[in-house]
């Protein structure tokens, strides 16, 4: 992408958009775990406990890991460590890592975690989802849940169809990576995906919260990002009357 620059922090909207919209994300990637979960209940972020486990992370490898504390149907709490893997190049040691978070975990706290994977990068066939060896006296097999959301790409009428959160995050994800020598292309791409938030009658904080994702991952050069806000005020001004200037108050407070 040689005509724009690079966001240093690509893990931030992620890590912003999945503690606004968990139990959502849940059902979305993970339906069979989300399944299992009292969401009556409040869940928590355990922050300052993943950062314990995970201070000695490569340097310059972009993640954004949630350990949540959730608690089953069954009464029963229950961690879980949601990693979205945002780098574009596929990591050899992807699943060793899993396994160590996860292994770390259940020392350190004495809590199993069940790890789950949400893989962004644009290798079809980079689909880790399993760590393990083999001694004849001595074996191990771990298994974690895993999404590509390169699949996606085939279920494109699903995501438009869908009101769920992520179905947006998921268009705009995608669209950015097809659209990497075609900013053109993107800059209508982003249009159509923030025009969708209004046409989905989106309660306005709902609006903000997805609108600053999509405007964080579809970047634009600044002659493009002119244009695109040309274009959308005119189309802000024709819905003044229903959602008063949302992306435009919310554009405030990105830049």
């Amino acid at each position: 992408m040689t005509d724009e620059l690079p966001r240093a922090d690509n893990d931030s909207p992620w890590k912003e958009i999945l503690e606004a919209y968990f139990p959502q994300a849940m059902q979305f990637f993970f339906p069979q775990t989300a399944a299992l979960i009292n969401w009556e209940r409040p869940y928590e972020f355990l922050d300052k406990e993943f950062q314990q486990i995970a201070r000695e992370a490569e340097l310059g490898r972009r993640y954004a890991d949630k350990l949540v504390k959730v608690w089953q149907i069954q009464g029963e709490e229950m961690w879980l460590l949601i990693h979205v893997e945002i780098q574009a190049i596929p990591e050899d040691n992807f699943a060793l890592r899993m396994f160590t978070y996860n292994l770390r975990i259940f020392d350190k706290f004495g809590k199993p975690a069940i790890s789950l994977a949400i893989l962004c990068d644009a290798d079809w066939t980079w689909r880790p989802n399993q760590y393990s060896y083999n001694y004849p006296e001595c074996s191990l097999h771990f298994q974690f849940g895993s999404v590509k959301l390169l699949d996606y790409q085939q279920r494109w009428s699903e995501l438009e169809a869908s009101d769920n959160p992520f179905a947006t995050v998921v268009m705009a994800h995608l669209k950015t990576q097809q659209t990497t020598k075609q900013l053109g292309e993107r800059k209508t791409w982003k249009f159509s995906l923030i025009r969708r938030l209004y046409e989905q009658g989106l309660q306005e904080k709902d609006i903000r919260n997805l609108y600053r994702f999509i405007d964080w991952v579809m970047i634009l050069p600044k002659a493009l990002e002119e244009q695109f806000w040309q274009e959308f005020k005119q189309f802000e001004e024709q819905c003044v009357a229903r959602v008063p200037r949302v992306v435009a108050t919310a554009s405030r407070s990105v830049s």
